[in-house]
């Protein structure tokens, strides 16, 4: 009798054990909803890839809105001006994935047609290593040429700050991206940039 009382109490620790593993992996399934890129979507209220995405297309319209590029153009026969892509810091305390907010910088300037873009630093080193090898493996009238790169005019540079204020569940995250395009023969700043984000966040209660 007491075997059987044994046996029984075991089974009934390992079905307790087994039903509390089906439970636990039950809660820990999630639900994964495929969204379109180009929707709104906004969980924490931090920056994210829209705000990175309308932030740097407005930047870029305010830019080619400036007398600048007319300039630069009647002054060389209708040429367009050549930009590139500088460093831009993040000053907030958040993580702001500067590389992406860059490359929507670029996507903006170069869907504009209204400048010429090149290479960044990084982008130019491996650029010319492959253009080295190209002079010793590729055949001679593919070859791409040395020292023929399109040199920059005009960098575009920048920073994001942020300010946040909050009070119980409510809080306001302020973002203000600056941005200065400079003369790279004369360091004369020829355009500077401003636009901002505000955004109101509340945390509501769960209840039961």
């Amino acid at each position: 009798m007491i075997l059987y009382l044994v046996r029984t109490q075991r089974r009934t620790r390992v079905a307790l054990v087994l039903a509390a593993a089906v439970a636990l992996s039950a809660c820990s399934i999630k639900r994964v909803v495929r969204v379109d890129p180009a929707s709104v979507t906004d969980l924490s209220g931090g920056w994210n890839d829209v705000d990175s995405r309308l932030v740097a297309n407005a930047l870029i319209g305010q830019a080619l809105d400036g007398a600048w590029a007319r300039d630069f153009s009647a002054s060389h026969g209708g040429e367009a001006p050549t930009v590139i892509i500088g460093e831009f810091r993040n000053r907030t305390m958040e993580h702001i994935p500067i590389g992406t907010f860059q490359r929507d910088l670029e996507k903006a300037f170069v869907t504009s047609s209204a400048v010429r873009l090149v290479a960044s630093r990084d982008e130019r080193i491996a650029l010319r290593e492959e253009r080295l090898d190209q002079q010793s493996n590729a055949a001679a009238e593919t070859r791409a040429r040395l020292a023929r790169e399109q040199g920059a005019r005009f960098m575009l540079q920048g920073d994001v700050q942020e300010i946040t204020d909050s009070e119980g569940r409510e809080k306001i995250a302020f973002y203000q991206v600056d941005c200065v395009l400079i003369d790279l023969e004369s360091n004369a700043k020829v355009w500077v940039g401003q636009h901002k984000i505000k955004k109101y966040i509340q945390h509501r209660r769960f209840t039961a």
